[in-house]
């Protein structure tokens, strides 16, 4: 079967994408010294959204497709997400339809689902970035990340017509994009992966609510926490969700300690940007890794200008809490699988009860 996670995936596609990664440093270094000098919390979601388009290789075939994709979409998520913050009902669902779309997207392979995680990010960052900086408006927090990955694919067409490539490369057909989606929904069990997307579903839910309801401030370590943990598994070891919830609760605490040590904004820009450059250089292949990263720098860059790394208590009770739930959700979800996920004993049990 189709697995999104494989035994032994390498650490990184190919030799390190330096291209790419200097277009991440550019982009999301500007606005972030911008902000440093105006202390304006606009210069972060310029940022972020430049970090959101450098994930896609300008260089590839499909890269400035994907590269729009992220950049429109992740717009939309962070806006709605800055919308929804103040509204549960709307957070419970917009949260539940992301983790349901992230499964659908994991379904068709490991570079659609990496898409799917960056978006789900933007949705994260923009429920938790309510009421915390100079913005009050979901629409202008969309235009500037707009912004952000506008000026990345400006980057990205300099370095296309550096390499002499097309500014805007051919689109393969739509007829080969059906067949190849066609193949990958064949080659993966249906009712495993039914019982993953509703996982995902439950668990965007109620992370979701939970932020809206509690109220605390930088809901997006709680969020992230579960986000990172999201990953199909079509085998019925609970090991491997307690191993992800367990890795997602240590780089959150990492996080934290690193920012509790500097605490000073000018310090973590100076040593977010290397650390931008390096993670887009060594992106990961596999989907866990890739993940992490993203969410790791997805939450360096919403606090990078913050001023009370003093007081980790509301982000340690946030990754605490967001590690709790993704457990929960994973355990409930390998119950599921044991119970409706083989056919065959599924086929005994009911016949047993009849």
């Amino acid at each position: 079967m189709h697995n999104l996670s494989r035994r032994n995936p390498p650490l990184h596609a190919g030799p390190p994408a330096w291209g790419p990664a200097l277009i991440a440093g550019l982009g999301c270094g500007l606005p972030l010294m911008l902000g440093l000098f105006t202390s304006h919390s606009g210069f972060l979601w310029v940022a972020t959204g430049a970090f959101q388009a450098a994930l896609a290789n300008p260089l590839h075939r499909l890269g400035m497709l994907r590269m729009v994709l992220l950049t429109g979409l992740g717009a939309l998520c962070a806006g709605g997400g800055f919308w929804a913050a103040s509204h549960p009902l709307a957070s419970l669902a917009s949260f539940a339809l992301m983790g349901l779309l992230l499964a659908a997207l994991q379904r068709f392979g490991t570079e659609l689902g990496k898409l799917g995680a960056g978006v789900a990010a933007c949705l994260c960052l923009g429920q938790g970035q309510a009421g915390l900086g100079n913005l009050n408006n979901g629409m202008a927090v969309g235009a500037l990340f707009a912004i952000g990955g506008l000026w990345v694919m400006l980057l990205a067409f300099s370095l296309r017509a550096l390499h002499g490539l097309r500014l805007w490369p051919l689109l393969p057909r739509p007829a080969n994009l059906t067949k190849m989606v066609r193949r990958l929904i064949q080659r993966m069990s249906h009712r495993l992966w039914l019982i993953h997307a509703l996982a995902c579903s439950l668990a965007g839910a109620f992370a979701g609510l939970t932020v809206s309801l509690s109220g605390l401030p930088r809901g997006y370590w709680l969020t992230l926490t579960v986000l990172a943990t999201l990953q199909l598994e079509l085998d019925d070891n609970l090991q491997r969700g307690i191993q992800r919830c367990l890795g997602s609760l240590m780089a959150a605490l990492i996080l934290i300690g690193m920012g509790y040590w500097l605490q000073s904004p000018a310090l973590l820009v100076v040593c977010l940007l290397p650390l931008i450059v390096l993670c887009r250089a060594f992106i990961a292949q596999s989907y866990g890794l890739y993940a992490l990263q993203i969410c790791a720098c997805f939450v360096l860059l919403a606090e990078s200008l913050s001023g009370d790394w003093h007081l980790p208590e509301v982000r340690l009770y946030n990754a605490l809490l967001g590690a709790a739930l993704a457990l929960l959700v994973a355990y409930l979800a390998h119950r599921a699988r044991l119970r409706w996920g083989n056919p065959v004993a599924h086929l005994a049990t009911a016949r047993e009860s009849n």
